[in-house]
């Protein structure tokens, strides 16, 4: 009989790969660069940058911060890394450092970087077209000199509702896009999209498409069937298994009681590990024996463990393992069952060092 104690997270790189290239091809005409902030959403950006950069062909990556650049460069030594959330007097060195471009959303960070600029590098100008997040609004662009606006090599924007293929938003935005760009930076190249906003056609996909998310196996477009590969599998073992008898009560609050008599397994996973609270007594786990059987989880999930009804799988014993993410309930499943979205599932998923990180590809 084995014994193991820790969840278990396995990473797909092919199958990263395979999405990125599915993307790819939806927007041909498109430069496809590749969203790896927060360490490649949780799943290890060294790992996918290098993947995407050696074998797809990838020459441009976004991350949020300067420090993620950083460590970055020296897989991707000959690509373009943007950095979303700008520059500023706490990481100016990393861009001088790591050739990095900054993503310039602000007045006040063009003021900054106009007395503080590095040779050799234009940053992208970042304008606001309905988001309202980060980016120049109009009367901002209106106040630009011609040399200011001279020293930027891109303008960007991000769409607000691209995941609903029918929200006058994102018409709004893109009309909004085309006549700044028109305006103010007639010949420079645009980037209006991520991962979604490239299921919503060429005139959304602009130059340059942002691929993230859906790289992930995440289903941005849920308006149709998720084309992207499952890229991540969550496992976990049986720390116990126990008899339940008519009438007790399980986990903290006492939230579910048995009406019949039941047999639990207690698995090695909980919200310390980022399994949402919220899954206490309606999420579910998997174990597979001549088929594949579902468990239902009861009571509180904790830190470090939750509680499965095992009555109706007898076979269920100390060691086995609960598949909780695979193929055929993906991260889109879990986050449905917990009333969250998949993006916050993965990111604390993959963050977390407890996990048993077995990367494939």
């Amino acid at each position: 009989m084995s014994i193991l104690t820790r969840p278990i997270l396995e990473i797909n790189l092919n199958h990263v790969l395979d999405n990125y290239n599915l993307l790819k091809n939806l927007a041909p005409q498109a430069a496809a660069a590749a969203v790896v902030k927060d360490d490649a959403y949780g799943l290890g950006a060294a790992a996918v940058s290098r993947k995407l950069y050696l074998e797809g062909g990838c020459r441009a990556f976004f991350v949020a911060h300067a420090v993620e650049g950083a460590r970055l460069r020296p897989e991707i030594p000959e690509a373009a890394i943007y950095v979303l959330q700008g520059i500023g007097e706490d990481n100016r060195g990393l861009f001088v450092e790591h050739n990095l471009i900054p993503v310039i959303s602000a007045p006040e960070m063009l003021a900054y970087w106009e007395k503080e600029p590095i040779a050799g590098i234009m940053p992208v100008i970042h304008i606001e077209t309905g988001l309202n997040r980060l980016g120049f609004r109009e009367k901002e662009l209106a106040a630009l000199s011609s040399r200011q606006r001279a020293q930027f090599a891109m303008v960007m924007s991000h769409l607000a509702c691209a995941d609903a293929s029918e929200h006058f938003m994102n018409h709004h935005q893109l009309d909004n896009f085309l006549r700044l760009k028109k305006q103010y930076f007639p010949n420079l190249p645009g980037s209006l999209s991520a991962s979604d906003g490239v299921f919503l056609g060429k005139d959304f996909q602009q130059d340059m498409v942002r691929l993230g998310a859906a790289m992930y196996g995440i289903n941005t477009a849920p308006y149709r069937e998720n084309q992207m590969k499952n890229v991540v599998r969550v496992t976990a073992p049986v720390l116990q298994t126990a008899d339940l008898p008519i009438g007790e009560f399980v986990g903290y609050s006492a939230t579910y009681r048995a009406n019949s008599p039941r047999r639990i397994a207690i698995v090695s996973i909980g919200y310390g590990d980022g399994i949402p609270r919220s899954l206490s007594n309606v999420g579910k786990v998997f174990f597979y024996f001549v088929g594949l059987h579902e468990a239902r989880i009861i009571g509180r999930i904790s830190m470090d463990n939750i509680i499965c009804d095992v009555t109706d799988i007898p076979e269920v014993k100390v060691g086995d393992s609960a598949v909780l993410i695979d193929d055929f309930y993906t991260l889109d499943d879990i986050a449905r069952d917990a009333g969250t979205i998949s993006y916050e599932i993965v990111s604390n998923l993959g963050k977390n060092p407890r996990f048993l990180r077995r990367v494939s590809g």
